[in-house]
């Protein structure tokens, strides 16, 4: 988007520097300009208007390089002044052959009289008057132009006509009259044989724009230029401008009377009403106002220049945003401030507008909102809608640039600090962009980061750059974030959330059953009450689907639909997958539960940490539930280091006995189990995740413990339910959670946490403890495997669009370091595929009152018939006692604390009124994302949700569903009543 701009800048410059150190190139790219042209206007014509910007060029180019050597050889008290004058110099040269010149020159200078953020001063004083006080053409030919467009004399047209113009611009020159009813107006009037100008200056603009992209790639201004070719010649027709006029007055609720009242989405400024209209000539109202630049008559009227400029932006931001159809061109000219009080910006000259598509307008308040939030999944789904696509992955980059193109203005004063600071982010940014792709100096500047720029929203950039040039000039200091936040929050925060709004608010799958018919009634009413933003619901009874529902939207900026394989956050019912790692690890003879940490991880011994033990880790007492409470505030970050996070871990110590004291570990517990898998297993953390869980039960592309590039479009933004956020008041503290842990703590979680995590590269880290993203349907599958001791389902319904495990997985383990040999190489994909070609069997197993290991032998009995290697590809857990391990009880049952909430990495579930004992066991996630499985009844099911409360949703659901299917309801995942037992872990 700074592009065109950049490309205006610096046409002069490359010119130049062509002639400079390539006369060859130079010739023949001016040889080829001559052909293209010479039939449009006399090569003598052509030639001297290119002469003479060529000379201009060479002697301003000249006289810097002079200055610079001499700046060498000079003092530093005296180098300011040299330079100054040498601004003086060159400001004068560039004003005299813009004037020469006319058309489109004109344009490039109005819009370098804006820049006072980042050109000296010397231009800005000089090159303003191009914004309405140029030479006006004579009055013969404006009256030639009146009378032939509107076919009478001046005399039957106007009773007094102004002979001296108000203003002269680049298009046309203004002046004030008054009609024959008395009513007193302006006439604007095209300059004759201006069209030819600027459509012969189009075409060489286009020319210059092929040769630079030919001679430096990286500078490939086409899509900038083609759309200025498309929308500047719209500004040659005054009757277009006219019913511009009339559409952003109606759009903005233009009211003249002073002291009427506005509402919170007008915004409080003027436009002058359209009274007659040709091709060449505009009549509009005429209104006394006060030019920008009158900065003697804005004092003595004691206008407030900030609250003016203020207004001007809230007006741009609701043409941008609100209406998607706004003037391109804000350059101080173009405003007046009306002399009665209350003092109003008056809002002139339409010819130049744009149009946007709801669905653009809708990608321009994203990507705002989203660089407003530092959330860089939104702002690369902004990009990807819009059209913007990049030719490398460097989020963190990418955020910072867009930050920049938003960032607030600042006064003309600091143009120089500003100059230098946008140059030291673009340093930054080139040696990040070199380092990623390994390229030396000629090629990083020869790389074009951008793979296609979508024209549509080049006027876009246009205007907010004249925008800030505006408030530089005024020199006032305006924070755009505040100001156009609440337009774009507009635009995004009314669309289609709740399903009386929008009638494809479930997404159209089929229904599984006549539960998953009443699920979906209970989610329509939970999303009308402004509980529910995105959600999917997946169970599975008896190893079938029975429920597979997504509904809402992606987020709360996102209109888009949730589909069965959008991508959730789950929190910590990351934890019962990381758990399930680790029995995998156990299940295959590569450590056990009773063995000392330490004697499979070398570097956790000391520090009093001897003797804990593998079972003390699931159990959640080993006593380290603290061991890292400080990643929180400035230290957040450091959550996302994987090496660094272990070694806190090793240097960490416990603050109670092992064994003794069941506390949870909300964030230890994941590098806890990490460290030991990755060091009992020799492999890295997400190789064993693939191998243990994602290739058996194929749910490749929907479950992720860090997220790889390129799933991006498919992740669900979080937000907070502020309405639960209040209700932590009313809460106790829970004895079976740390002292980091307690409510005072975890209301400060949830305030940051949405913003925290969705940040990218946040999303990205390996975070065993609490950065699980999945799709509730991958989640259930994972869990209807473990209510059968490990048996693998059948396929997932075939009704399923798109089928589950159908997406390319590309895992990224980033958890090691990585070989200096395979630096920038991408780690390859995983086959979806058995090497038998077969598909996994599951045998349905009739329900009876056996106990649980005989279900286990059963099942494994009917998968394989036949033992051997085909049993252990249709399961995932060999031990026919797995559930007594996942539970703490039986032979597992001293390895756990009694009575304790947590078995060995799940959380144990008792059925509400049953005999007290364990009936199945999952795991939750703060913001109520949860999966369990109730064994004895063969049921198991997930939750996903973007909008975090503290399990309220989630609870209605279960006790929905439970109820309907007659099955006894698991505690702590029900009683939505129950105000003292929050859903959050």
């Amino acid at each position: 988007m700074l592009a065109w701009f950049l490309f205006l800048s610096i046409t002069v410059s490359v010119v130049v520097y062509a002639v400079w150190v390539s006369p060859s190139r130079t010739f023949l790219f001016l040889n080829s300009i001559s052909k293209s042209v010479k039939n449009i206007m006399g090569w003598g014509n052509i030639y001297r208007r290119r002469m003479k910007v060529f000379t201009a060029a060479l002697i301003i180019y000249l006289d810097y390089k002079a200055v610079q050597q001499r700046g060498k050889w000079t003092s530093k008290s005296k180098r300011n002044a040299l330079w100054e004058k040498a601004h003086e110099r060159n400001a004068k040269r560039v004003l005299s052959l813009i004037i020469k010149l006319e058309g489109l020159w004109v344009k490039l200078g109005q819009y370098l009289s804006t820049r006072a953020d980042v050109l000296p001063e010397a231009y800005i004083s000089l090159l303003k008057q191009l914004q309405d006080s140029l030479p006006p053409r004579p009055l013969k030919e404006v009256c030639r132009t009146i009378q032939k467009e509107f076919g009478k004399s001046m005399d039957d047209l106007f009773a007094e006509f102004v002979e001296k113009p108000l203003a002269t611009a680049s298009i046309a020159q203004v002046h004030r009259a008054t009609l024959l009813n008395g009513q007193e107006v302006v006439v604007k009037v095209q300059h004759d044989g201006i069209k030819a100008i600027i459509l012969e200056d189009l075409k060489n603009a286009k020319s210059i724009v092929n040769w630079i992209a030919w001679a430096e790639p990286q500078y490939d201004f086409n899509p900038m230029i083609d759309e200025w070719c498309k929308e500047a010649p719209k500004e040659l027709d005054f009757d277009h401008e006219a019913e511009n006029t009339r559409t952003v007055a109606a759009n903005l609720g233009c009211k003249k009377s002073p002291g009427e009242s506005y509402s919170s989405n007008r915004v409080n400024v003027l436009i002058p009403e359209v009274i007659q209209s040709t091709k060449s000539v505009l009549i509009l109202e005429y209104m006394d106002g006060i030019r920008l630049n009158d900065t003697a008559s804005l004092e003595a009227f004691g206008i407030d220049k900030q609250k003016i400029v203020e207004e001007i932006t809230r007006a741009y931001a609701h043409q941008i945003y609100v209406d998607g159809f706004f003037n391109g061109d804000p350059h101080p000219g173009n405003f007046l401030v009306s002399k009665e009080a209350p003092h109003r910006p008056i809002l002139l000259d339409f010819g130049l507008t744009k149009k946007l598509s709801s669905s653009l307008k809708h990608a321009l308040a994203k990507m705002f909102l989203a660089s407003a939030e530092g959330d860089h999944v939104a702002l690369l789904s902004a990009f990807s809608e819009m059209g913007l696509r990049l030719r490398l992955d460097m989020p963190e980059q990418v955020m910072e640039i867009t930050s920049v193109f938003f960032r607030s203005s600042t006064p003309a004063t600091e143009a120089q600090q500003n100059l230098k600071s946008l140059a030291e982010q673009r340093e930054k940014n080139m040696k990040a962009i070199q380092e990623k792709l390994q390229l030396n100096q000629k090629e990083v500047k020869r790389f074009n980061p951008v793979d296609a720029f979508p024209g549509d929203i080049v006027i876009f950039g246009r205007v907010l750059n004249l925008l800030r040039g505006l408030s530089s000039t005024m020199n006032v200091r305006i924070v755009y974030m505040d100001i156009m936040k609440p337009f774009a929050e507009a635009v995004l925060g009314n669309i289609n959330k709740t399903p009386a709004a929008n009638a494809q608010w479930i997404y159209n799958t089929p229904v599984h059953s006549d539960v998953e018919t009443k699920l979906r009634q209970l989610l329509v009413e939970l999303g009308n009450n402004d509980k529910i933003l995105g959600i999917q619901v997946c169970a599975y009874k008896d190893g079938e689907v029975i429920i597979d529902t997504a509904a809402g939207v992606l987020g709360r900026y996102d209109p888009r639909p949730v589909q069965p394989d959008t991508l959730f956050s789950v929190f910590s019912a990351t934890k019962g997958i990381t758990a399930g790692m680790l029995h995998w690890l156990v299940d295959n003879g590569k450590l056990k539960l009773d063995e000392n940490v330490a004697n499979i991880w070398p570097e956790f011994r000391g520090n009093g940490k001897e003797h804990i033990k593998v079972h003390h880790i699931l159990n959640h007492t080993s006593g380290l539930h603290n061991a890292l409470a400080d990643l929180r505030g400035e230290n957040a970050f450091l959550m996302t280091e994987w090496d660094a996070c272990l070694k806190l871990i090793e240097a960490s110590q416990p603050e109670t006995e092992p064994g003794k004291q069941q506390l949870y570990h909300y964030l230890s517990f994941g590098w806890l189990c990490g460290g030991i898998i990755e060091h009992a297993s020799g492999k890295k953390f997400q190789e064993i995740l693939e191998e243990a869980l994602i290739r058996p039960l194929k749910i490749e592309g929907e479950l992720y413990v860090g997220i790889p590039p390129g799933v991006e479009a498919r992740l669900a933004n979080l937000t907070l339910d502020t309405d639960d956020l209040k209700k932590l008041s009313e809460m106790r503290n829970r004895a079976e959670m740390p002292s980091t842990f307690q409510l005072n703590n975890i209301s400060e979680l949830a305030e940051y946490l949405p913003a925290f995590f969705n940040m990218l590269n946040v999303r990205r880290a390996i975070v065993p403890a609490a950065n699980g993203h999945c799709s509730a349907r991958a989640l259930a599958r994972y869990y209807a495997a473990l209510a059968d001791c490990g048996v693998v389902p059948p396929p997932h319904s075939s009704a399923s669009n798109p089928p589950l495990g159908s997406h390319p997985h590309i895992p990224k383990f980033p958890s090691k370091k990585t070989d200096e040999k395979q630096k920038g190489k991408v780690d390859g994909g995983v086959k979806n595929e058995r090497s038998d070609g077969r598909q996994n069997i599951y045998i349905r197993i009739e329900e009876d009152d056996d106990d649980d290991e005989e279900k286990c032998s059963k099942s494994s009995r009917d998968t394989s018939k036949g033992g051997g290697p085909e049993n252990k590809k249709g399961k995932i857990f060999s031990n026919p006692r797995v559930h007594e391990a996942f539970m703490g009880v039986g032979e597992y049952e001293n390895m756990c604390l009694r009575d304790g909430v947590f078995g060995l990495g799940f959380r144990r579930l008792k059925s509400k009124d049953g005999d007290g004992s364990y009936s199945g066991f999952g795991h939750s996630g703060m913001g109520g994302s949860t999966g369990f499985c109730d064994v004895k009844n063969r049921f198991a099911m997930a939750v996903t949700l973007n909008k975090l409360s503290f399990g309220g949703v989630t609870a209605k659901i279960v006790e929905l569903i439970c109820s309907e299917l007659n099955l006894p309801l698991p505690e702590g995942l029900s009683g939505s009543g129950d105000i003292n037992r929050p859903l959050i872990n």
